[in-house]
């Protein structure tokens, strides 16, 4: 298993948080739909979520505002 994913949120300050370092893709994206269903996001908390892996690319991003925006959803 690939251990080298990682999960940021930001809050409405724009405030950066480290949710989990290092973890295995299943994971991260399990812990992503958590947060965005999230009552914190419902609210207006949670503002931004990113995923990244160990090069530190940006393997998916969703913003309250605008829903997934990386990788585009496919209809």
């Amino acid at each position: 298993m690939d251990n080298s994913f990682s999960l940021y949120w930001w809050d409405e300050q724009d405030q950066a948080y480290d949710e989990l370092r290092f973890v295995g893709v299943e994971q991260a994206i399990s812990r992503a739909k958590t947060l965005m269903q999230s009552p914190a996001a419902k609210i207006g908390i949670i503002k931004r979520i990113i995923i990244t892996d160990g090069d530190d690319y940006t393997n998916f991003e969703w913003k309250a505002d605008e829903g997934i925006i990386f990788p585009k959803p496919t209809v």
